[in-house]
């Protein structure tokens, strides 16, 4: 199916994104939509929220995980935000479970909730599990929904790399090359990664986000790991004609998905053929080609 009828019919991609306080969610988020710019709020009347009044529901402690964050520079994108539940807290967790739980019943693809992005920061602070995370994936069942979890702040480990690669005699110059390396292997075979073996939810596949706050940060392998996990071809094709982060995966989903059944039909030998194809092709590009 042509990937612009898609939004048509579908609208856009919605993730719930979960973390912890400080887990750098708003600044992957912006990333993803390539802006620097905070997000519009709105509820679920589809009325834009006042960032005044936001500011004291915050200040309360009231949280809507229903108020849907847009980004201008990306509006195919609708995102939900869980308060992180690094306590365990029973109220935001059971929140969490509703809303999982309400989307996943939605009749209507557009208000279905299509991936969810679990957060856990790499900084010193914060590197151990958390009950909340580990009654997030004994305890909440995401069915079919894609569970993604962002290792944010990973450049925190290149740090504890380097100070171990010091220690063990290597020079100054020899440790910062080896850092980011020695960082991803240790962090391979690590406690983090076989923590998710065990639990009865597992999250379809991981993804380590260094340097997010720099201005050459790269999002894309997010881009990537995401679009593998929908299995449902309509949902991966609007996540991929929506995303601007990686257009690489736009090249690799137009020509092996849709390259190969457009040369096979009767209408690609038909006159004007090739033009329907570049037109089919074009479609998973939307924020480059013009109209």
């Amino acid at each position: 199916m042509d990937p612009s009828r898609i939004r048509e019919k579908i609208g856009r991609f919605r993730i719930l994104v979960i973390g912890r306080a400080n887990a750098g969610k708003t600044t992957i988020l912006q990333r993803v939509c390539n802006t620097r710019d905070n997000p519009e709020i709105y509820n679920s009347a589809g009325q834009m929220i006042d960032p005044a009044v936001l500011k004291a529901s915050k200040e309360r402690g009231e949280h809507n995980i229903e108020n849907e964050m847009v980004f201008q520079s990306n509006p195919g994108f609708v995102f939900h935000d869980s308060r992180g539940f690094e306590a365990g807290g029973a109220s935001e967790f059971e929140m969490v479970k509703a809303f999982i739980a309400s989307r996943s019943k939605e009749t209507k693809i557009t208000n279905q909730l299509h991936a969810i992005w679990y957060c856990i920061p790499m900084d010193e602070a914060s590197r151990s599990f958390t009950a909340g995370e580990n009654k997030f994936f004994s305890q909440c069942d995401t069915g079919s929904i894609p569970v993604i979890i962002l290792f944010t702040k990973f450049d925190a480990l290149y740090d504890v790399a380097f100070a171990k690669l010091r220690k063990e005699g290597k020079s100054w110059k020899d440790a910062k090359k080896l850092a980011a390396e020695h960082a991803e292997q240790s962090f391979a075979n690590g406690p983090q990664l076989k923590f998710f073996k065990e639990v009865r939810w597992p999250p379809k596949c991981n993804v380590c986000l260094p340097n997010m706050d720099k201005d050459d940060a790269d999002c894309g392998i997010l881009m990537e790991r995401t679009a593998g996990t929908l299995d449902n071809e309509v949902l991966q094709q609007l996540f991929v004609s929506t995303q601007q982060s990686n257009l690489e995966i736009c090249m690799k989903y137009a020509v092996e998905r849709t390259l190969p059944k457009d040369l096979d039909s009767a209408e690609t030998t038909a006159s004007k053929g090739y033009e329907r194809t570049i037109g089919i092709l074009g479609a998973w590009f939307p924020h480059i080609l013009v109209r």
